[in-house]
């Protein structure tokens, strides 16, 4: 015999198999309630059957508040819940997320094939989103002409920039003629080249709201030029114009949040960026003033005044230094002159002649400097330091 599992290992498995199908995730049942109980913690119990069966379920209180009706038995109605396992008891229930009355049910199926039909065309995809603008000046609303929606828009307009342009298309907005009045509405507004477009209105039951679910409305939001943003109903509502639209809205006051922004923020902006712009042309003047001065100093030293005195200089330089150059050449030839004199100066026949010297020639101007050039009788020339005398060679 194999390993025995525990109850609760049974119920846990059986548990997580409801949870891990698909098909019975939003699923929607008809039936008639019976044993019906609230209970003091806000949730609701009860029983769905027809003629040959019965399901418990369960609307746990977060999700009252999308019912507009109390629940009463012998009541026919549409639910939309999800079945699983309570795991304590081991038995499975429905945990509804939404009620519709009897008469809702078609609706409802209608609502969901143009979802999936919608949905396949890519009418809901993000590829074909637009971005609002960041300041929007001239926004249209199309909603009722009267009621809570356009005087929350105008006054919250007014309150955050009451310098933004409403344009309303006064549509109908419940009954049959609504969905054709709201289409020529997006249309109309579409052609006056405003910023963005708020489509929606106020509160109301699911068959109030459902000609935002009409395909004639969502295809014209979808081929709107102008940025749409979807607010219908309140924050728990949900139509086919908001998977459509570019942005969606959980209410029309909150639509117009999104779209004016505040013009205190506005004013905030623009003073950060008056002074970056001083920051930035303080520091572009500094830089010329900057440029300036070195184009100032070099236009200076190209001038011709500037190259003038400048060439000036140098030649005053340059004639100090041939100068300086010239003196020092001559004390050093000065100084070679004189020493080659000195050497000169002893060399001089003069000199020696000045000690006591001197010097002898014969009658051809030889001079005599060996006896045997000179004999008895010649006539010679004798040169001394004051001049000069003839003599004649007595004996040699």
């Amino acid at each position: 015999m194999n390993q025995a599992y525990t109850v609760s290992q049974v119920n846990r498995y059986i548990k997580d198999m409801f949870l891990k199908n698909e098909a019975l995730k939003e699923l929607p049942v008809s039936g008639e309630i019976s044993n019906c109980t609230y209970h003091t913690s806000g949730h609701i119990y009860f029983t769905l059957k027809d003629s040959g069966s019965r399901l418990s379920c369960v609307m746990f209180a977060g999700n009252r508040r999308n019912l507009d009706f109390t629940l009463k038995d012998g009541m026919s109605v549409v639910i939309i819940g999800s079945v699983g396992v309570y795991e304590r008891d081991g038995k499975y229930q429905i945990y509804v997320s939404r009620v519709f009355r009897d008469g809702y049910g078609r609706l409802y199926e209608k609502l969901e094939m143009l979802k999936e039909k919608l949905s396949s065309e890519g009418l809901f995809s993000d590829v074909y989103k637009k971005s609002l603008p960041k300041y929007c000046g001239r926004i249209g609303v199309v909603t009722a002409e009267t009621g809570a929606a356009i005087q929350d828009i105008v006054n919250i307009t007014h309150r955050r920039n009451p310098y933004v342009q409403l344009y309303l298309y006064p549509a109908i907005v419940q009954g049959e003629e609504a969905a054709v009045s709201i289409s020529k509405g997006i249309k109309y507004l579409d052609k006056m080249n405003l910023d963005v477009l708020i489509v929606g209105r106020g509160g109301g039951s699911f068959e109030d709201l459902f000609a935002f679910n009409e395909e004639c409305v969502c295809r014209a939001i979808f081929e709107c030029e102008t940025p749409v943003i979807s607010a219908v109903g309140h924050e728990v509502d949900t139509t086919l114009s908001d998977y459509v639209a570019d942005m969606r809205a959980p209410t029309p006051s909150a639509a117009a949040e999104l779209a004016v922004t505040e013009i205190t923020k506005l004013y905030r902006e623009f003073d950060i960026l008056h002074n970056n712009l001083e920051i930035i042309l303080e520091r572009k003047i500094a830089d010329c003033r900057r440029s300036v001065d070195i184009y100032s100093t070099r236009l200076k030293a190209l001038s011709p005044d500037m190259q003038i005195m400048s060439k000036r200089q140098l030649s005053l330089g340059m004639a100090d230094e041939l100068d300086r150059l010239m003196t020092e050449k001559l004390n050093v030839l000065k100084n070679r002159l004189a020493i080659n004199a000195g050497k000169l100066k002893g060399l001089s026949p003069l000199n020696r002649l000045s000690q006591g010297y001197s010097f002898v020639e014969n009658d051809k101007g030889e001079a005599v400097i060996k006896k045997s050039q000179v004999n008895a009788g010649d006539i010679i020339r004798v040169n001394v330091s004051d001049g000069s005398f003839t003599a004649k060679v007595e004996e040699v």
